[in-house]
Order: C-alpha cells, then structure tokens, then sequence
C-alpha cells in the first residue's frame, strides 16, 4: 500500500487526502473522505489512466488535468523527470542515507580483502593455468612479450626465483594480454618467486568488484541494506574467492565487464536528465507561445549530447575484450540494452516519432560513443605486441613475403596482416578445443555448480600428521556457495517474471549480464569448456538473488516511471499526483505533499501540512527515503538467506583455500557425486 493513498491515510488515523482530479468524468463514483476504495475502484481506475495514457501517446497530445495555463520549465522538467523514473529536482538524498550507502559496503568489501589477501602465498606452488599466465605475465616484464619456457620442470625453477629457462623464442598464446598485464603488476611489486607477487593482482581485483557491486545494487535498489547484501553475497561466494586467489584470467573478464555495467547504468541516468531539462525547455517556449499545454514541435525529442559515461564504458569493454575475446558479447549486449532504453525515453517525453528518433538521436551517438571506443581500446591493449617484432607471429606476411610466398591479403600492410592472421590462428583455437578433460562442464549445468572445476590437489598428499588422520588432502575447488547458486537459480525464474510481467527496467539490465557472460557459452558446449568461466556472470547472479530478496521482504520498490498520463495537480506547482500508488512520483519524498505520514494536501492555496518527521536511521538503511519498514516475517527471511550463505562460507572454506584436512572431512564436503 503507498503511503500516499487514502487507505494509508485512513490506517493512521488521518484525513485521507484529496483524490486526484482529472478531465472528463470519473472513472467511478466519487467517494466520502476518508472512505475505503474497494479493488475493483481501484481496478477500475488503473485501467481508465493506462487507457487514458496510451491514447496520449498515439495522439501525441496530453489532455489537462486540471488548468491549460502554461507551466514553468522547472514543473515540466519535473513531470518528465518521474515519467523517465528519475527523482524529483527537489529530491535529495538524506546525509545518512549516503552514510549507510558507503558504510555498508565498505564494511563488506574489509572483509572481502581479508578473505582474499590473508595468506595468499598458499599454496606456494604454481597450481591450474597459473602455469600458462603467470609465467607469460613475467616474461611480458622482462620480454615485452610472450617467451617460450620449454623445460618441462620450469615451475619448480621459477618458484625458487630461477627463471632461467625463459627462452626470447616468442610462445603461441591465444588471449590477449590485458589479464596478463594486471598479473605482472603482482609481481613488480612483491617479486616473482612467491605466491603473494603471483596471485596480487587478482586478490585486489576480487576485493574492488566486491565494493563495486555493492555500491551498484545500493543505487539500482534504492536501499545500501540491499546493496551490503549484495556486496557480502559475493564476498562469501566460493567460485569469485578461489579466482581471486588464483591467478586467472577470468577474474579479470569479470571486474572489466562489470565496470563497463556500472558506466552504462550511470549513462541511463545522465541521459534521461539531460533529456528531461531539454525537452521541458522546449515544452516551456511552446506552453508559453500557445498559452496552454502544448506538444513537442518537432517530431524528435531533443539530444542529449556527449555520451561520456558510455565512451567509458567502451574503454572498459574494451580492456575486457583485451582479456579474453567474450567480452565483445558485453559491447553488444549492453549495446542493445542502451538503445533500448533510449528509444523508451523519448516516447516516454512525448515524441511523436520515438522509434526513428530513437535510432537517429539515440542510437547513432550511443554506438559511435561505446563500440569504436571498445574498438580502438582492444587494439590498443596489443601496444606490445606491434612495438615488439619478436612477438609471435610478428613477422608472418613479412616473412612470406620476402621468401617469395603469395601473401594472403597482401593490399594490407604487413604488420596489421599478421595481427589479423594471428587473430584467425586463436579463433580457430578456440572453436576447435576438443580434447577431453575430467572437469569439462556443460553450461547448462553452470547455474547450478552441477560439475565444478578442481584447481589444487597435490600428489603425494600432505602426511598423516599434517591433520591427524590416516589420510590428509588439501584441495582447492572452485565452487560457488551453494545457497548462492542454487537459490540464484530459483530466484532467475522471479527475475524474468518481472522483467516480462512487471516491465521492470532493473530485472531487464540483471537479465542483459546473464545474456552476454552467460548464453554465448552454448554455442560453445561443443568445445571443451569448464564452470569456472561462470566467474565472468557471478555478479548477475548475486544481483538477481539480491533483486528476489528485496521483492519478497518489501525493501525492493517498484521502479519510479510514469504511465504516460499528466496528472498534475496545478494548485500545487512542482508536486504530481498519481492515480497508481506507488507506481511514480507519490513513492519519493518531496514529490507529492501527502507521500509521508503526518502531512496532509489540499488542492486550495489554504494548505497547511505539518513538516513531516524525518526517518530514523534504520529506515534509512532500509531505503534511502526511509518510508518502509519490514515485517519481523521479512526480517527472518532475510536473516535465513544471508545466514545460511555465511554458514555455506564458513562451511566450504577449507575446501576453497587448500587447507589441509583429513580425507573423510573433504569427502563430507562434496555433497554431489559429479563434484568429486
């Protein structure tokens, strides 16, 4: 129920505020203050505004709520502020509810870098595929590029600080270099003879994307108690711990998409403020000369400029495009995404030709600012490769060339030739890998951790002695936190409920991450390919767990957006009444005068309303308006979820950090068979 509505107002004891007014007879009879409306009252006028409204926005005229005289640009400005589903020029954010929007989360992310960084010279070994990048990322060091170590005992050499078997032979590598760039930075600071230099790069990496997301789900959510949630859940799950200890790549994939997320979300929210100030200057000359309410003159809304945050989104693609190559499945997705919610914005403005405006005004820009940003990056990224004729493959088309060998596309200079041939040499790498491996992983079983991948099994095994058993293991398995994945899973079918259901934008966005780290991999089942790749959408499921938990307790409200109808109370300049609690400008503080309790509206100019009482720090923390409070029944759910993850933690802990321990303790630990 909104606190706004005249139930709410009649639960509290209050006069119940006066009903909208609108032009043209009443959806329903009119009723007594202070008396109830019944449901299908209520049924019945949602309906008539969501009519209402879509015959506006066919017609591209808007009927008068109350007075046709023209309104400012700061009350039209207003108005298409809560039709885009930003807050209100008026809103603020409470001082303590930014405290709690930064306090939580960094709360969260202190713990993540003592799980991350607290003995991470253990194990003391290289272990999986830090044989490949570890040794590749010093060579780029000393080298400037990928050199061969052909001794088949060069690890335990380079453990001891003996890194004599680098020969200046080039290697053949098939990913970029980005990944391997960040490794290095390890090792330049700490040295490249222990496990700490090694693994640094990615134990910071795992801690920043920790903070990252939970400063992401605090604004996406409205609420720094979901955001924390949000930031704990991926601190505590296993499969985001074991790569940030590890030194992979696919850490790094992950931190760099996640970025260029966080970039495009700030995009939608940059744009749809610039395009709102625009278009009410717009409307507020045309109000002005007509009189009255007036449409857009034009067929197109307005532009909105530069599109900074997306040219830095495209950076950010680009760098994780120069990790692994799925990271150009993000530039597309989140591409669409951005066309899509620009379109949307200017039909929600009033724009006639919304679609064609869309692409001209909206499209073109967005992909001119994201996809040859990402492109130029990823070149870039290759800087030591071209500067470096060692390189592999360096001198391919020179080579042919001076030996009298056809080159194939010759008309292209010889050093982008060879880059492009090197690029095939890797893309038939990687659509060919069909060896078979015990860990290989369909990945329609990923969201369920149904085949996770072992990186640390030593052999021989620690003695006896070392845990006190017969037997003793040490294993690191990268395995998701159970009560993470599998409740993600359930929580997935939700998530695509309101994304279709509900047209909710932030379920629409969580979904875009599962579609572009996530379903590129079946085209791919045909490969050899393992779980802990899902590292690169880990944050989209905690984000759509956390998105599930926030709509099951109540804390999750619904998107500000408006149904298409002005439903301006005049008396009242600058306010909005809404015919749909809830649904727009009446859930946000300062926006309409009956949203809080102890305030009441008048449409007259003798209104009087009682400053309303400001919200306690913990609704604060709740929401960052402060007007929900959770039942004990949402409480105990939320403290059953985020317990029973913290407890999975601290369960599987030994199992994700190589600890040793007896075999009959691992053994307990490995609840399905396929995870042995």
């Amino acid at each position: 129920m909104a606190l706004g509505s005249p139930d709410a107002a009649h639960d509290r004891g209050e006069p119940a505020p006066h009903p909208p007014i609108f032009a043209g007879p009443a959806p329903f009879p009119s009723r007594r203050e202070g008396e109830h409306l019944t449901d299908d009252d209520r049924q019945r006028l949602a309906r008539t505004v969501m009519r209402r409204g879509f015959r506006e926005r066919r017609s591209g005229t808007a009927e008068p709520a109350v007075a046709a005289h023209p309104r400012s640009a700061v009350e039209i400005e207003d108005d298409l502020r809560g039709r885009l589903g930003l807050r209100s020029l008026g809103d603020r954010l409470d001082p303590t509810a930014r405290l709690w929007g930064w306090l939580g989360p960094l709360v969260v992310t202190a713990l993540a870098a003592v799980m991350r960084l607290v003995n991470l010279n253990h194990p003391t070994r290289l272990i999986f595929d830090e044989t490949y990048y570890v040794k590749q990322a010093y060579s780029m060091l000393t080298l400037g590029y990928e050199g061969d170590w052909p001794a088949d005992d060069a690890n335990d050499r380079f453990v001891q600080g003996d890194f004599s078997d680098l020969s200046t032979k080039a290697d053949y590598v098939v990913h970029p270099s980005v990944g391997k760039w960040m490794i290095a930075v390890g090792l330049r600071l700490f040295g490249a003879d222990n496990g700490a230099g090694w693994r640094f790069g990615a134990a910071v990496v795992g801690t920043v994307s920790v903070l990252l997301l939970a400063r992401l789900a605090t604004r996406m959510f409205g609420s720094a108690l979901l955001g924390t949630v949000a930031g704990l859940l991926l601190a505590i799950d296993g499969m985001h711990l074991t790569e940030s200890r590890t030194s992979l790549l696919d850490i790094f994939l992950m931190f760099w998409v996640l970025v260029g997320f966080w970039f495009v979300l700030k995009d939608r929210e940059a744009t749809r403020a610039v395009l709102a100030r625009r278009t009410a200057a717009v409307l507020a000359v045309e109000e002005e000369r007509a009189g009255g309410r007036a449409a857009l003159p034009e067929r197109f809304a307005p532009r909105v400029g530069p599109r900074w945050w997306l040219v830095g989104a495209g950076v950010a693609l680009g760098l994780a495009c120069g990790v692994k190559w799925s990271g150009i499945y993000a530039v597309a997705v989140f591409g669409v995404m951005v066309f899509v919610w620009d379109t949307c914005a200017r039909r929600a403005v009033g724009a006639r030709s919304w679609l064609a405006g869309g692409v001209l005004r909206g499209g073109v820009p967005a992909f001119l600012a994201l996809v040859p940003t990402a492109a130029l990056t990823y070149v870039a990224t290759w800087f030591s490769w071209f500067t470096h004729a060692d390189s592999y493959r360096r001198q391919w088309a020179a080579d042919l060339r001076a030996g009298g060998e056809p080159v194939p596309r010759s008309w292209l200079p010889d050093t982008l030739n060879s880059w492009w041939e090197y690029h095939l040499v890797m893309w038939d790498f990687h659509n060919n890998l069909t060896p078979e491996h015990s860990y290989a992983a369909h990945p329609a079983g990923w969201i369920i951790q149904w085949r996770p991948t072992s990186f640390f099994w030593p052999d021989p095994a620690p003695p006896p002695e070392a845990c006190g058993a017969e037997r003793c293991v040490q294993a690191i398995t990268s395995l998701g936190n159970p009560v993470v994945w599998w409740l993600g899973a359930l929580a997935l079918v939700v998530l695509v409920h309101a994304a279709v259901r509900r047209r909710d934008w932030r379920a629409w966005a969580i979904l875009a991450g599962y579609a572009a780290m996530y379903l590129p991999w079946f085209a791919y089942a045909h490969r050899t390919i393992f779980t802990f790749y899902a590292v690169a959408f880990v944050p989209y499921v905690v984000l759509c767990l956390t998105f599930v938990l926030g709509w099951v307790t109540g804390l999750l409200r619904p998107p500000r957006r408006d149904p298409g109808v002005s439903t301006t109370a005049d008396a009242l300049p600058g306010t909005t009444a809404n015919a749909v609690p809830g649904t727009t400008a009446d859930a946000l503080p300062g926006t309409t005068a009956d949203a809080l309790p102890g305030t009441t509206a008048d449409a007259g100019p003798a209104t009087t309303a009682e400053p309303p009482a400001r919200p306690s720090r913990l609704a604060l923390l709740l929401t960052d308006d402060g007007t929900v409070r959770l039942t004990a029944r949402s409480w105990a759910v939320l403290g059953v979820v985020v317990g029973l993850a913290v407890a999975a933690a601290v369960f599987w802990w030994p199992i994700w950090t190589g600890a040793t321990v007896s075999y009959d303790f691992w053994r307990w630990h490995m609840w399905l068979p396929s995870w042995i």
